[in-house]
């Protein structure tokens, strides 16, 4: 079992220490429960600016902050560091690799991974953005890939290594395509002068018929205009059958040779072991009631982008964004305080704030319920908007103080390869 005393209160296992079950875990504190918390690493990530480290834009370490820290003031807060196994509903345990633990209520916010659809040479040959060590391997390909050009032995490897393809025409995928774009036109220049006038060709590939499906169709042009005037090639109605080491393959019959395949084009939940079959929804995610608690369970509860909810405007579960599993874990509080008190508990209505995704220099487009706009002003409330979301006043300043010089100087402090030893 692990090490965690009993004290007589009620026992929450939060397993996942993302944006739901950070805020959940923060909602507890002085709640009269015992709040343990489980994730594989010892930090919280912030997702939206993934894109950023992947483009040398800014460190890791800024978008990155620890949980003991976060927690070092709550009392009976317990972190352990570990990976889940399966879930044990008999018996109220929680099997993990550092041993279990018993709960009272079990809450699961461990998030989503990268779905590829069942193709196995997508998932060998291309790079996801879903967590900081895929993202920092990206980053580091990326630089690799200027670096071997300018070691190949003909135009036609040169080329392969310089081209970059993008699947999935989504904010993820719309903003790394800005910022390799921004990238390309004023960072390769001065790094490389070899590649001055022949650059990276940076293609964005996606399925449907336009791209930000999920906003409106002004919001989706704009953002395409935007892209394709930074050098980017939008290739919509477009779908990537399949790939090897050096090309993809299009059901057009087209093919892009290239030395970098970079996939935001799908996510599915995080599988654990333990649970009824029909409790699984599409994608792999916990159908949970409109409590967030699971199907068929009377103490286990799904929280953000692993729960399906069916609710209202929303019958095939709400978006996978950082707000949907913010208000739910917000309102779960609410109910975990109200069962301990036998209370009634309230039902989750999901508030549209807004959807908004950056294109590059004071590019961005924004949609809030009460007001949609593009171009400078958007990029001005995306950046307020997110620089306000991260964790710690330092992580904050130092963020604020990569953006202010890259905007003035025109440059990237962070373009850094660093590998294991033993890689090239």
């Amino acid at each position: 079992m692990i090490n965690i005393p009993e004290t007589g209160k009620k026992r929450i296992v939060i397993v996942g220490c993302g944006f739901a079950g950070l805020t959940l875990a923060r909602k507890l504190k002085n709640a009269g429960f015992q709040v343990v918390i489980i994730d594989k690493h010892n930090y919280h990530q912030f997702p939206p600016l993934f894109y950023q480290v992947a483009s040398a834009g800014l460190e890791a370490s800024s978008i990155l902050f620890p949980l003991r820290k976060i927690f070092q003031n709550y009392k009976d807060y317990h972190i352990r560091k570990a990976e889940v196994i399966s879930v044990d509903s008999a018996n109220n345990l929680l099997e993990t690799t550092a041993g279990d633990v018993k709960y009272d209520y079990l809450v699961l916010a461990h998030g989503a991974t990268n779905s590829y659809f069942g193709s196995v040479q997508m998932q060998q040959h291309s790079k996801g953005m879903k967590s900081i060590a895929e993202v920092l391997d990206l980053r580091n390909s990326i630089l690799l890939n200027f670096e071997n050009s300018l070691l190949a032995k003909d135009e036609n490897e040169r080329d392969i290594l310089l081209n970059i393809v993008i699947i999935g025409g989504g904010p993820s995928g719309v903003e790394i395509a800005g910022a390799l774009a921004e990238m390309n036109k004023y960072i390769i220049p001065k790094d490389y002068p070899e590649l001055k006038n022949i650059r990276a060709k940076i293609y964005l590939i996606e399925a449907a018929g336009r791209v930000l499906n999920m906003m409106s169709q002004k919001s989706s042009d704009k953002a395409r205009e935007f892209l394709e005037k930074s050098g980017v090639s939008v290739l919509t109605d477009t779908k990537a059958t399949g790939c090897d080491e050096t090309t993809v393959f299009f059901d057009s019959g087209m093919k892009i040779s290239t030395g970098m395949i970079i996939w935001t084009a799908g996510i599915k939940g995080n599988l654990i072991e333990g649970f009824d079959p029909g409790c699984f929804g599409r994608s792999g995610r916990l159908i949970v009631d409109r409590f967030n608690k699971v199907i068929g369970y009377e103490n286990i509860y799904a929280l953000g982008d692993i729960s399906l909810m069916s609710e209202g405007n929303f019958p095939n579960g709400h978006p996978q964004v950082a707000q949907v599993a913010i208000q739910q874990a917000k309102l779960l509080s609410v109910n975990l305080k109200r069962i301990l008190k036998n209370q009634a508990t309230e039902e989750f209505r999901y508030r549209d704030l807004g959807t908004m995704a950056t294109i590059g220099r004071n590019l961005a487009v924004v949609e809030l319920p009460f007001i949609k706009f593009q171009g400078l002003f958007g990029w001005y409330v995306w950046m307020f908007i997110h620089l306000m979301s991260i964790v710690g006043v330092k992580n904050k300043l130092v963020i604020f103080l990569n953006w202010a010089w890259k905007y003035f100087t025109y440059d990237q402090s962070t373009r850094l390869i660093l590998r294991p030893k033993g890689h090239s």
